[in-house]
């Protein structure tokens, strides 16, 4: 259960802008990756999709961040996605390969080999053995589903993914979220069932309070107490609501983004999303 003891909550940090938002995410990323490669010789991050990850895949394609992190040695994984090909406009995975990578013509997630990245050296160049997306391609081609795609990448996350806690949880180094402005992070709504869904991942309904209106492949939120560093990057007055009432109350179920009220967590928010938080 979530409290209200300060020594629980995230470090929370209010920035100008969206810019500020995003630039301060990826230094964090770039600096939590390094760390550790250093110390463990790997890193696994999964990271998110919507209007926050764009921004900051711009500037870690780049240096000076790009070359503080041996991408060769990154895994990348995804927090939810929706249940849609690699290529599709609303895939999780798009922006990550037009943005971020450099594939230099090699095969990408989606399959193709074109340039889409930009030229070369443009970006990043992590092996594409390295990505792993839910597999929603696969799942279509076996019509299982996205319950079959569920599960599949809950058995990726146990045979390839970070090291697993003591409750069998696998504990990424860093785990990106994005929060909705109902409050939802990760494909978990409010009142969301994957609550009682004992499994690392879930398939979850197409939502129909929020677009787009396509059913989704989710991890558990429970992967968000267990990572080392959670990232919750938003922004707009939109998001205020959800945030004035996230730092207090402690139902995670109704306003979902309360789970990552954590103390491994560092909130990164403009003025606009953080403008019904408490006074501190």
């Amino acid at each position: 259960m979530l409290t209200d003891d300060p020594s629980t909550r995230p470090d929370l940090r209010v920035l100008a802008s969206l810019d500020a938002v995003a630039e301060a995410a990826a230094v964090e990323i770039a600096r939590l990756l390094a760390a550790a490669i250093a110390q463990r010789g790997v890193a696994h991050w999964a990271t998110t999709g919507g209007s926050a990850a764009p921004p900051i895949y711009r500037r870690l394609r780049v240096p000076p961040l790009r070359d503080t992190v041996d991408w060769e040695r990154v895994h990348v994984w995804w927090g939810d996605d929706r249940f849609v090909p690699p290529d599709h406009p609303q895939s999780n995975v798009l922006p990550l390969e037009q943005i971020l990578l450099d594939t230099g013509g090699d095969e990408t997630v989606s399959g193709a080999t074109s340039a889409a990245a930009g030229s070369a050296g443009a970006g990043v160049q992590l092996p594409a053995a390295n990505l792993h997306p839910v597999p929603v391609s696969a799942a279509i081609a076996h019509a299982g589903g996205a319950p079959w795609a569920a599960a599949r990448y809950a058995e990726a996350l146990k045979t390839d993914g970070p090291a697993a806690n003591a409750d069998g949880v696998p504990m990424f180094d860093v785990l990106v979220v994005g929060v909705g402005p109902d409050g939802h992070l990760l494909s978990v709504f409010p009142g969301s069932a994957v609550w009682d869904d004992p499994s690392l991942c879930a398939a979850v309904p197409a939502p129909t309070h929020i677009e787009p209106h396509i059913e989704r492949v989710t991890m558990h939120p429970r992967l968000l107490t267990a990572a080392r560093t959670v990232l919750v990057v938003a922004s707009g007055a939109s998001k205020a609501g959800a945030f004035g009432r996230a730092w207090t109350g402690d139902d995670a179920r109704e306003l979902p983004v309360r789970s990552a009220r954590t103390s491994n967590a560092i909130w990164l928010l403009d003025a606009a999303a953080a403008a019904e938080l408490p006074r501190r």
